[in-house]
């Protein structure tokens, strides 16, 4: 059903406490359509280059999606100097575990649940989903009582990620050392992909791209991958390759590319034609994908 032809809903927010590392507790923002389910349910992950932002970040995507009738619990998850790679997975391995224990009670059901992320919250929104059963993303365990569910992802929603951690602090690393102008967020990449992934052998590792041409055994659910061809954070030839990959391997990409588009386009500019047309799209996907 196109955007235009569904229903709306009024939506209700509110922050849940999902986790609590010794005092403190993480939170997701739920954003629960008012009415009869079962609805979908998405995890959404900000972005900020794996150190910065909040559950807050995406809401001129998440109150549409919700309001399209789509449960979204936005996530916030450990972050340097408090924790660094896999701890962040960790947590969105247990968060996603959790939403299917309480799935009925928002709305949705546990067989109706994917992702959603920007930058470098799509890098862990793809690598959470292609490794649902990694054991250090699976560490945590849910309380005692709880049903026992996995993390395993019916689809994915990918806003510019940073989808090869690696080759984008290469490319980073090379665009400065060419000198002034570069974009202000380069100059930023390099000390944040230090800060989360710690080494050049981590970045490889929780790579969705090298883990696809290294022949990794990974789940492949459907992904819808967003960028702008003018985004000068998210390197092009990343994201070719992983499409290539992805389709190779078995797995589906249906990939929307917005012309004359920048990073982060469809938040900074949430009411402009290329975001409104990125926002239906994805609230198209995730209906079409998580059909009850």
């Amino acid at each position: 059903m196109p955007t235009s032809a569904r229903k709306t809903y009024e939506i209700t927010v509110e922050d849940v406490e999902y986790i609590r590392h010794g005092d403190t507790p993480l939170l997701t923002r739920l954003f629960t359509p008012r009415g009869t389910g079962p609805f979908p349910l998405i995890v959404e992950l900000h972005g900020g280059a794996w150190n910065l932002g909040d559950r807050l970040m995406d809401v001129a995507i998440n109150e549409p999606l919700a309001k399209s009738g789509v449960v979204v619990a936005a996530l916030d998850f450990r972050m340097p100097p408090v924790a660094s790679y896999p701890a962040s997975l960790a947590d969105i391995n247990y968060a996603t575990r959790w939403l299917k224990t309480k799935a009925t009670s928002f709305g949705s059901r546990p067989d109706l649940v994917g992702a959603l992320g920007s930058s470098s919250g799509a890098h862990q929104a793809i690598l959470a989903a292609m490794r649902p059963h990694d054991s250090r993303y699976a560490a945590l365990p849910l309380p005692a009582g709880a049903p026992t569910v996995d993390a395993s992802l019916r689809c994915v929603v990918l806003c510019w990620p940073v989808i090869d951690p690696l080759a984008r602090y290469h490319y980073a690393k090379q665009v400065i050392a060419s000198g002034k102008p570069y974009p202000e967020l380069l100059g930023m990449v390099v000390p944040l992909h230090d800060k989360y992934w710690g080494t050049e052998a981590a970045m490889a590792e929780g790579n969705p791209v090298l883990a696809l041409e290294r022949g990794e055994r990974v789940a492949l659910p459907p992904v819808l991958y967003i960028q702008g061809t003018e985004d000068q954070a998210h390197p092009r030839p990343d994201l070719d390759r992983f499409v290539s990959h992805y389709r190779k391997a078995g797995g589906q990409v249906d990939l929307a590319l917005y012309e004359g588009e920048a990073e982060g386009f469809a938040i900074r500019r949430p009411a402009a034609s290329a975001s409104v047309q990125a926002i239906e799209k994805i609230i198209d996907f995730v209906h079409k994908q998580l059909q009850p």
